[in-house]
């Protein structure tokens, strides 16, 4: 059994959602665990959805629900030729439930709400693509991680409970492939033990990928992209990426840990405890070789690899009366910046100083300014970029330096990470 995960941009349309038919014919006979994400942005409008319910904002609600489902409506249509298939009344049950759940009471969490809400996007996406494989002969189900993840009762970050997760996967999936080929399931969702839907967190449906093939023992992983496979760099920011053919769980675990936004970190940790190797493909060129993710480190100093933050904030505490920064200091501040939700890329403490990287749209300065002005001296630096370089040497420090001042940098044997700023 092979597990293949299909995100937001292989599900994007009615040729992407045709691709991914035509992907699945490659391996005919094979039994594959399919899991899929929501289809295109929709996961983004069913968040504004979100809040516009906790705004008690009707008419944005009601546009932003039949923007998502136009979406789907016009995806229906190019896929199917005729009205009369069951796939039609399931897409407009979901819409009919989201309709009448603006009128009902709202609850007092709002990470409960959401993950009522946002998990439907996959919900919708994985009908559509179970439909559309069945009618183009596929040997194919539908498979409901609502019932199959088990998670705490921490929405929006639910945390797998793994015997329940495995004895309920392992009692219905299995079996089930014994009557098909393919199963499609649910990314990023999950349900607690009362049934309510539980988020596995942005991003998630990597991470589903790796529970169900460690619930499985499948004897491998694909995540489908529109990259050839793990790149050195973002080609956003880099010229001249080159491919890594190779890496280790470890080295993988170390590149989504700094930024690194191919793999979701939570997803290598399952596969590597029973040993399954994760492959990272293009769906546009199915055929082509991609990266490999295994248990081997003999490939991974081969290319250096850059990881860049953008738009960074950088602050620095010091204590008003002029004492150490020691011990009782950083459980103060980390308990304040806990309060804010506030996520740390990097940070740095000297006798007199302790200093913190954020990101800078994820929060507010002032607000910083204001939790610790009654014992600390704070001072805050913008617009800083982060470059972390993994398997670094001279040449590529000069390189991403260049016409950079460097604020502040760490290094050690295998990873130099440093704080820039544009020269002017």
């Amino acid at each position: 059994m092979k597990v293949f995960k299909f995100g937001g941009a292989s599900v994007k349309d009615p040729n992407a959602v045709r691709n991914v038919s035509n992907i699945l014919s490659l391996f005919g006979g094979q039994k594959l665990m399919v899991i899929v994400s929501a289809m295109g942005k929709t996961t983004n409008k069913l968040e504004l959805l979100v809040k516009a319910s906790f705004d008690r904002d009707r008419k944005i609600y009601m546009a932003l629900l039949d923007d998502v489902y136009d979406f789907h409506i016009h995806i229906l249509g190019e896929l199917f030729l005729e009205k009369h298939f069951a796939i039609y009344n399931q897409v407009e049950d979901v819409f009919e439930k989201l309709r009448d759940r603006y009128n009902e009471p709202l609850p007092d969490n709002y990470s409960f709400e959401y993950d009522q809400i946002v998990s439907l996007g996959e919900l919708l996406s994985s009908q559509i693509v179970t439909a559309f494989l069945l009618e183009q002969g596929h040997s194919a189900s539908w498979a409901d991680s609502r019932k199959l993840i088990r998670t705490n009762n921490n929405y929006q970050e639910g945390e797998v409970d793994w015997n329940k997760t495995e004895e309920l996967i392992g009692s219905n999936i299995i079996s089930q492939f014994k009557q098909v080929d393919i199963q499609v399931t649910q990314g990023f969702i999950g349900h607690t033990p009362e049934g309510f839907n539980t988020t596995l967190g942005r991003e998630g449906s990597d991470y589903t990928a790796g529970i169900y093939a460690y619930c499985i023992n499948a004897e491998s992983v694909t995540i489908w992209k529109d990259v050839p496979g793990m790149l050195n760099a973002d080609p956003k920011w880099f010229d001249n990426t080159i491919k890594l053919e190779s890496i280790s769980f470890k080295e993988a675990i170390e590149l989504s840990y700094y930024g690194a936004s191919v793999i979701h970190p939570k997803t290598i940790k399952p596969l590597q405890n029973k040993g399954i190797p994760l492959y990272v493909k293009s769906f546009l060129n199915p055929e082509a070789e991609g990266t490999v993710i295994q248990a081997s480190t003999t490939n991974d100093h081969l290319v250096p690899s850059f990881i860049f933050k953008m738009d960074q904030i950088l602050f620095s505490f010091t204590t008003k009366d002029f004492s150490f920064i020691v011990e009782e200091n950083l459980s103060d501040i980390f308990n304040r910046l806990a309060k804010v939700n506030a996520k740390i890329n990097l940070m740095q403490n000297s006798a007199l100083d302790f200093s913190i990287l954020l990101d800078r749209n994820k929060v507010n300065p002032d607000e910083i300014l204001e939790l610790f002005k009654d014992t600390y001296e704070v001072r805050y630096n913008e617009g800083l970029e982060l470059v972390t370089i993994r398997h670094y040497d001279d040449e590529t420090l000069a390189r991403v330096t260049e016409n950079k001042n460097i604020l502040l940098e760490q290094k050690t044997r295998q990873t130099a990470r440093l704080i820039m700023k544009e020269k002017v």
